[in-house]
């Protein structure tokens, strides 16, 4: 089995910390000079182990074995939210660069073809999941040309151009050169932390359906206009949270979850009943069935809304993010090597959030491991983990590498008979 060096670990996770250093955390958006520094200095690593090195036309870094096989792809995304943590996607890119070393160093594993990646802009400052989707050929050159950044409006082909990628080009999967994709993650929650438990075999990631809601009312004088006969959109938008926050629980899955992101009234000032107010809503679940039943429910609360309030509502679903379960054989190559470095101390559990495992599974099998987040923070600058459960996530996922690389690199044979059997064992309980 693999073994990687834990100090070699933090201290390359540290480095790449320093890629715009913000307290302690980092402010590493998209194409910033801060962000391709970074994946500068990834190709950089890469290529010191041998690697072909290269950036492609949206930014994702690849390090490619110099060989036939078929190699597993293992790694995160590099760029970070605002003023955010230093582990939220910078755990998984430098897990794959220390596997990969790992593996170089180890005599049973250096023919095993690995290739670490790191993904852009899975943060959306331009377009959600940007890398991964266009590595799966999920986006088109219309939808690059549309897209500009969320903070100050920079085209993204503007951006691209600044960071010296215009003209390169998008690097596209070939199913037939990849065994499968493997990745690291920070929980983001505190499931973990609250179970005292230490590693997360992935087993689902959540779909994501949003919604833009507007209620138009009717705007007038706070001060003449007789409550009798008033059209509050204000009130409108108000009571219908209310409502969402009594009828969802009695709908909802066992991990959904749902969120009023931002209430909007125009014209917003004190003296002046809105006349109209518009509601950014979002739910999330693992099960299609359970998103649509949720949907389905926030429709007819809408409904019931404007009839009670005398508020016209419009509601457009503005995103229907498709949840993703991870490949059996890839979760129990995890929890084999979670068994063995963690006993007693992993669960199976859905992901809450959004990640690139979730995109390229839809053309390569993909799995993930969590590792804790203190206090359950991340997006933002105090998120941590302790040392000793990053060491633990990477030694877990290097193991997990090696059994899928040896099960699956330059065949199609099926899994070894010990990882078949850990893929037949009962599910353990969901946290």
């Amino acid at each position: 089995m693999p073994k990687i060096n834990a100090g070699r670990l933090l201290s390359d996770l540290r480095r790449f910390a320093q890629f715009g250093a913000y307290r302690t955390g980092v402010h590493r958006p998209t194409y910033s000079k801060e962000d391709m520094d970074s994946r500068r200095w990834l190709a950089q690593q890469y290529e010191a182990l041998g690697l072909q090195a290269h950036i492609d036309g949206v930014g994702n870094v690849f390090g490619m074995p110099r060989s036939d096989r078929r190699s597993l792809l293992i790694g995160s995304h590099a760029e970070s939210q605002n003023h955010a943590g230093w582990l939220d996607g910078a755990l998984g890119v430098i897990y794959g660069l220390e596997i990969a070393r790992a593996f170089a160093e180890t005599p049973d594993c250096t023919g095993l073809p690995l290739a670490p990646v790191a993904w852009a802009d899975e943060e959306s400052h331009y377009v959600p999941l940007l890398g991964s989707r266009s590595f799966v050929g999920d986006i088109d050159e219309a939808e690059i040309d549309r897209a500009v950044n969320v903070d100050h409006g920079l085209p993204l082909r503007d951006a691209l151009c600044e960071a010296g990628l215009a003209g390169v080009p998008r690097s596209l999967v070939d199913p037939d050169r990849h065994v499968g994709y493997l990745e690291a993650h920070i929980e983001q929650g505190d499931a973990l932390e609250a179970s005292s438990k230490r590693i997360g075999v992935v087993t689902s990631i959540v779909g994501i359906w949003q919604y833009s809601i507007v209620f138009h009312g009717i705007q007038n004088h706070a001060g003449t206009t007789r409550m009798a006969i008033r059209k509050d959109a204000g009130v409108a938008a108000a009571t219908l949270a209310m409502a969402i926050a009594e009828r969802f629980p009695e709908v909802a899955g066992p991990r959904s979850v749902w969120t009023t992101g931002r209430i909007t009234l125009e014209p917003g000032a004190r003296n002046i009943i809105p006349g109209k107010a518009e509601m950014l809503f979002q739910f999330r679940d693992s099960e299609i069935p359970v998103l649509e039943r949720l949907d389905a429910v926030l429709r007819e609360l809408v409904e019931e809304t404007s009839i009670k309030t005398g508020c016209r509502a419009d509601i457009e679903r503005t995103g229907t993010g498709k949840p993703w379960h991870m490949d059996p054989a890839f979760q129990a190559a995890i929890e084999n090597a979670a068994a063995r470095h963690a006993p007693g101390a992993y669960v199976r559990m859905p992901s809450g959030a959004s990640h690139d495992a979730q995109v390229v599974a839809r053309k390569l099998r993909a799995a993930m491991v969590f590792v804790p987040s203190i206090g359950g923070i991340s997006h933002h600058w105090t998120e941590n983990t302790e040392d000793t459960d990053l060491v633990l996530g990477c030694q877990v996922l290097a193991d997990a590498a090696e059994m899928t690389c040896v099960a699956k690199a330059g065949s199609d044979c099926d899994l070894t008979n010990s990882m078949r059997q850990q893929a037949c064992r009962p599910a353990r309980p969901v946290l």
